[in-house]
């Protein structure tokens, strides 16, 4: 049986059994097309374990693959990190899917597949039929076929598949035998009749469902029919496949025709115990008919509650928020181990969640009349009633189930003291000091459970109707079953509503906690339960914690937005975390469940003044720039950038080195990315010129197209907004930021206008720092798109400018592109002059990164120069740089640039090598221009290679590229394809393509 740790639902998913799908957390995540879905399979089958590339080729596509079978499964493994690792930035290997060998390795805890869980029920379930527990047996086959959803890897091709799925189908039968069988020898023979009927019209060859077909038949009193099963049995085996029945089915075939006394039901319980001759307990509540789910931690809580008890009182405690369903699960849980404990079962809701818990003492009363005594001689006094009480239940198996306590102190006096009782408690705070307990911490269902449980009550055909509006549905109740079910009832009792419907009702944030009530039933309701219990500080740091829209928080942050000392902080969101308001999902950070997040965020609407509400943000915003200007001067070294911003007012993390640097930018990028989104959303005055310096701070450390379109777009409002007050300094330093951004995502058009519309105000201004900023990103833009010419005067008057307030880091910079454009106008002594100078000057500053930028464009000057081999020497450093430092965008650069020069040195091989790496490292992060670079290297060296279709292939891919970006390599890459077809008609050797620039 798993650990509770291994229990618990990891960030990454994966579902098997059914079409594949895989979730991080809540999140569904497309995998690909059905070749890439197939190579993640195949993974998947042998998670932890390492497959050779040839292997997985065969996997896929059998002993017939295509010709770039290799490059495929490289490019699907190349986008599969992307997707299973959506935020990594180091420069170092995947951490998931890594390199091993000639192959790779899947790395992943054994519960975030699916399919391993079921094969582990199963065994689970057949050690439990070997030891003759037939309870923990039919429990463990259940939970295994609780995880079954349909035809395993549906629509999937390749030979490994298939063979994974038959082998998946043979544990289902398998778990199949096992549950029916423990029902039977539990009882339930006439409710197995049908289910066995139906499996033996489906796998008619099936002698183990035959024979449990006609043991069914047997004991529900119909020898008859078990008789006439086996002779339709014999006469199948006979008749299709020439042989005889078994002999399972022979012999239990003779003991019927005998009235064998062994068949019929044993007199005993499952577990052994002696069915009671006293008055039995049964005060559990009503298992609910739409429970959904849950089938692992139903058999977690079953064994530690059935477990030895030698071991004493068996205490299992379970804690979550409101409206995860702890109740449900505490109920459905107590009655599948009813028949452990012969003397029955005591429950009680001691409504700790509310103003009014139950006194211990009344408890007692009632759980002592219910043990038998008479009322009048129930002894006055907690200490008394709980001595009684012990007393009675010492000799007596009963399972005592005390829902919604509120402390340790409401539940200590009415724990049992015999060994053969066991205790299941619910709350909302994690009980951790409770003695001997055993801890469960309840999550919300995952986003297939959620589904079904919709499905129950609003109805499956509808639910199956709109299955992606349903999905959104239970998203917008953050999968909490309470929620969950509230939404589905109001649909189920509304016929005119369809479930799109529903879902845009839910759409609306500041709406959905007034849509999530129904009759008695309110999230809202049930939430402030637990907040009206809170202290005053608590309830502060409640609601405060929820104002940033970050989707964790930093111990550190959360200090900044509480305005408290760390220690303090902590205290309060531990405390948070135990009253179950608040999540942690790893030391030191913190989370609101979303709902929770709405709720807090309307207490604090209501308890505390705008003032409060937007100086929490702004607390955090403060220590957010505080630590990335740190940062900014621990990476950037010689880069005086942050000293003509506004001085921080909170105290920073205190970074160290590059490598706490870069660690901390990494741990702190969502946040950082939500609450850049929110203050942008903000359109007072006040808000603009903190933003922007926080962005002016930051943008500089951002590496990878996604998260610069991302920001590149938050930024829109804010140039409206600064333009709107008034404000020309705040709107030069934006407009200089979107223009970097669009640059960076290769959008050279609309980069241009913005930083022309930058630049002029800025010179009007005096502001050198947008005015260099401008300028040098206009000259990059101007040489990038061919006009070498309009660069200079650009380039120029930003070094001047950088020039004027000491920015060592940023001339070496505009050096190094002024050397590019001289060598695009062919003044190449000059070129190679400045660019030795652009690597002196970034030595000089001490600043790592722009060391390797100079690198990087010395190497462009000296190619163009015709010294590929000192090229290429400049490029080993610049990639060194660039990996140590975690760049991967340059990286890729790097490696294409490195394969230009492989290429001119003749080397074609070690050249498509380098640009295939290029290729997957610029499709990783979303740019463009390394990819063209690549696609274009890559085909003229498989060109040279003989790989002429793939040659070809590649480079019409690059023109795309360039044409799409409006480059002159475009047109140059036009003419080369006409020479090559050209060359194809009259039938000459393929020449060397003449590379770009």
């Amino acid at each position: 049986m798993q650990s509770d740790a291994d229990a618990a639902d990891p960030i990454l998913r994966f579902q098997v059994l059914g079409p594949l799908q895989v979730w991080r957390s809540s999140q569904e995540i497309e995998p690909g097309p059905p070749q890439q879905r197939a190579l993640l399979a195949v993974l998947l089958r042998r998670a932890g374990r390492p497959i050779g590339l040839q292997e997985l080729v065969e996997g896929i596509w059998g002993e017939e693959p295509p010709p770039n079978a290799v490059a495929a499964v490289r490019t699907y493994v190349s986008r599969l990190r992307g997707l299973l690792e959506p935020d990594r930035k180091s420069r170092a290997a995947a951490s998931l899917l890594v390199s091993v060998a000639d192959g790779y390795t899947l790395r992943l805890p054994a519960q975030a597949v699916d399919a391993a869980r079921f094969e582990q029920h199963i065994t689970d379930a057949g050690q439990a039929r070997a030891a003759g527990d037939a309870v923990a047996c039919q429990q463990e086959a259940a939970a295994a076929l609780g995880l079954w959803r349909a035809a395993p890897l549906a629509g999937l091709p390749g030979p490994s598949v298939e063979t994974w799925r038959r082998r998946l189908d043979e544990l289902r039968s398998t778990a199949l035998e096992l549950r029916l069988g423990a029902v039977i020898d539990l009882g339930g023979h006439r409710e197995a009749v049908a289910e066995l009927a139906d499996l033996v019209a489906e796998q008619p060859l099936s002698e183990r469902f035959r024979a449990l077909l006609m043991l069914a038949l047997y004991r529900s009193g119909r020898q008859a029919e078990a008789l006439a099963a086996y002779a339709d049995t014999r006469r199948l085996l006979v008749n299709e496949l020439g042989v005889e029945p078994g002999p399972e089915l022979t012999d239990l075939h003779a003991r019927i025709l005998a009235s064998d006394a062994s068949l019929v039901v044993p007199e005993r319980t499952a577990g052994g115990a002696v069915m009671p001759s006293v008055r039995v307990l049964a005060q559990l509540p009503q298992d609910p008919t739409d429970f959904t789910g849950r089938a692992e931690l139903t058999a977690e809580l079953r064994l530690a509650l059935c477990d030895d008890p030698g071991l004493g009182v068996r205490i299992c405690a379970l804690a979550g928020i409101g409206g995860v369903g702890k109740t449900a699960l505490a109920v459905h849980a107590a009655h599948s181990v009813r028949s452990e404990f012969a003397d029955g079962q005591l429950y009680v809701d001691l409504r700790g969640a509310g103003d009014g818990p139950v006194d211990p003492e009344a408890v007692l009363g009632d759980f002592l009349a219910a043990l038998g005594e008479d009322t009048g001689s129930i002894p006055e006094g907690l200490e008394r009633r709980s001595l009684l009480y012990r007393s009675l239940l010492a000799e007596r198996r009963v399972l005592v189930v005390l829902d919604n306590a509120r402390d340790t102190d409401q539940v200590m006096p009415l724990l049992p003291g015999g060994a053969g009782c066991a205790v299941l408690v619910t709350s909302r705070a994690r009980l951790t000091d409770l003695p001997g307990a055993r801890h469960v911490d309840l999550d919300v269902l995952d986003p297939q459970e959620a589904l079904q449980l919709f499905g129950a009550i609003a109805g499956p055909e509808r639910a199956a109707a709109e299955r992606e509006a349903a999905l959104d549905v239970v998203s917008a109740c953050s999968f909490l079953p309470l929620a969950v079910r509230i939404v589905a009832s109001r649909l189920a009792a509304r016929r005119s509503w369809t479930v799109s419907t529903l879902a845009a009702r839910l759409a609306d944030e500041q709406r959905r906690l007034d849509e999530l009530q129904t009759g008695r039933l309110a999230v809202e309701a049930t939430f402030e339960l637990g907040y009206r219990q809170l202290s005053p500080a608590l309830a502060r740091a409640f609601r405060l914690l929820a104002l940033p829209d970050s989707p964790h928080l930093s111990l550190a942050s959360a200090a900044a937005v509480l305005g408290l000392p760390q220690p303090d902080a902590e205290e309060l969101a531990e405390s948070l975390v135990d009253a179950g308001l608040l999540e942690s999902p790893a030391p030191g950070r913190y989370r609101h469940h979303d709902l929770l997040r709405l709720f807090a965020r309307r207490q604090s609407e209501r308890a505390d003044s705008a003032e409060e509400r937007d100086q929490a943000v702004n607390q955090l915003l403060d220590f957010l720039f505080a630590t990335v200007s740190t940062a900014s001067r621990i990476l950037e070294p010689g880069d005086v950038l942050t000293d003509h911003l506004r001085p921080p007012r909170a105290e920073s993390v205190p970074l160290t080195d590059t490598t706490a640097a870069r660690a901390w930018l990494r741990a702190e990028q969502s946040t950082l990315f939500a609450v850049i989104a929110q203050r942008a959303r903000d359109e007072r005055e006040a808000a603009v010129r903190p933003l922007i310096d926080l962005l002016m701070a930051w943008v500089w450390l951002i590496d990878g197209a996604v998260h610069q379109r991302q920001i590149e777009q938050i930024l829109r409002p804010v140039v409206v907004t600064a333009h709107r007050i008034g404000d020309a300094v705040a709107e030069s330093r934006a407009r200089c930021i979107r223009g970097l951004l669009l640059y960076a995502v290769d959008e050279y058009e609309a980069a241009e206008a913005e930083l022309l519309a930058a630049l002029l105000p800025a010179r009007a201004n005096g502001d050198a720092v947008a005015q260099f900023t401008a300028a040098n990103l206009l000259g990059m833009v101007a040489g990038t798109t061919g006009r070498a010419a309009e660069a200079l005067p650009f380039l120029q008057e930003a070094f001047e400018q950088c020039e004027a307030l000491g920015n060592a880091s940023v001339s070496a910079i505009i050096l190094g592109n002024t050397a590019r454009s001289l060598s695009d106008l062919g003044r190449e002594h000059e070129a190679l002059a400045t660019a030795e100078a652009a690597v002196e000057t970034a030595r000089r500053s001490g600043n790592q990164s722009t060391v390797a930028d100079t690198h990087y464009q010395s190497s462009v000057v000296l190619r163009e120069a015709g010294r590929a081999d000192a090229a290429a020497t400049h490029l080993g450093d610049a990639l060194r740089l660039f990996r140590e430092q975690g760049r991967r965008t340059w990286e890729g650069l790097a490696l294409a640039r490195l394969a230009e020069c492989l290429e001119d040195e003749g080397r074609e091989a070690d050249a498509a090598l380098s640009a295939e790496q290029a290729l997957v490292v610029a499709r990783e992060v979303g740019d463009a221009f390394c990819e063209g670079l690549a696609l274009a290297v890559g085909g003229r060296v498989l060109t040279r290679l003989g790989e002429t279709d793939r040659g070809r292939t590649q480079l019409e891919d690059a023109y795309a590229v360039f044409q799409r970006l409006g480059l002159p390599e475009a047109e140059e890459l036009r003419a080369q394809l006409d020479a090559a077809a050209d060359r194809a008609t009259s039938g000459a050797e393929p020449g060397r393509i003449t590379p770009g620039r």
